[in-house]
């Protein structure tokens, strides 16, 4: 009889689905097709949600907390599906969740421009919500400082990336009285991941020509540190480890933290 009941617990563990480990994006037909699992928990970010949503979906507002994703019905076993019913891929959203300690959060690729686009239906109707069970994960830190970036030489399989524009990164224009890029950085416009459809291989082609190899950790920065999550968000995309230096070239520069080269 105890043989028997292993047995059946080992059956049930590997019939449910594996939601610790979900994917960073999914796209339109993955929703589509599990739209109506109760574990799929599908969270609208942006303006007009009143006016058209996805079916089912629930408007995510402000700053992001653990009871206030409980409040809106996800509980420690959802996969959470984010989209933005802008233009704008919500990187900052999803870097905070992901220092938050959640791994059970994908984007919809493409957001709702994706899903009209593949003539999906929208609503205007609100979900009635059930609230979650949300147990607090452990937190990642992301976050880097400048002794952290002045230490990546010595740091194997790490790579700084400034995420700003090329103008900045060759120095043509400044910040603070100081023009160009912090040592050892190689460039990564934090611009060709802001919007529209992310490219797995694109992205990929752009790492690897910076000279990022797989399974390096990618420590990004760009001018205060908020443009800078898109390219984390990037990496995160093709599995590629990734920290923010959140004081970026306004710390760097303002605090004399190290020398500025072209």
């Amino acid at each position: 009889m105890i043989r028997r009941c292993v047995l059946c617990l080992a059956l049930i563990a590997l019939a449910a689905p594996a939601f610790a480990q979900v994917p960073v994006l999914v796209d339109v037909d993955w929703l589509a097709q599990n739209l109506n699992s109760p574990r799929v928990i599908v969270l609208h970010r942006g303006r007009n949600y009143s006016a058209k949503h996805i079916p089912g979906a629930r408007e995510l507002q402000g700053s992001v907390t653990l009871t206030g994703l409980a409040s809106l019905g996800v509980s420690s076993d959802s996969h959470v599906v984010i989209y933005s019913a802008g233009a704008e891929i919500p990187a900052p959203l999803m870097f905070e969740l992901d220092s938050l300690g959640l791994n059970t959060v994908s984007l919809l690729n493409g957001g709702l421009a994706a899903w009209e686009a593949a003539k999906k239906p929208t609503t205007s109707e609100v979900p009635r919500i059930t609230p979650g069970t949300l147990q607090a994960p452990t937190p990642r830190n992301l976050i880097v400082d400048a002794e952290f970036v002045k230490s990546i030489g010595q740091r194997p399989n790490h790579k700084l990336v400034d995420a700003r524009a090329p103008v900045f990164y060759q120095g043509i224009e400044g910040m603070h009285g100081k023009a160009g890029h912090i040592p050892g950085a190689v460039n990564i416009p934090h611009g060709d991941f802001e919007s529209g459809v992310l490219d797995r291989a694109a992205i990929e082609k752009a790492f690897r020509s910076a000279g990022i190899n797989p399974g390096d950790t990618v420590v990004a920065y760009c001018h205060v540190g908020q443009y800078a999550r898109w390219v984390v968000f990037a990496a995160r995309v093709i599995g590629q480890p990734a920290r923010l230096y959140a004081g970026s070239f306004h710390d760097w520069t303002m605090n004399d933290r190290g020398a500025v080269v072209k």
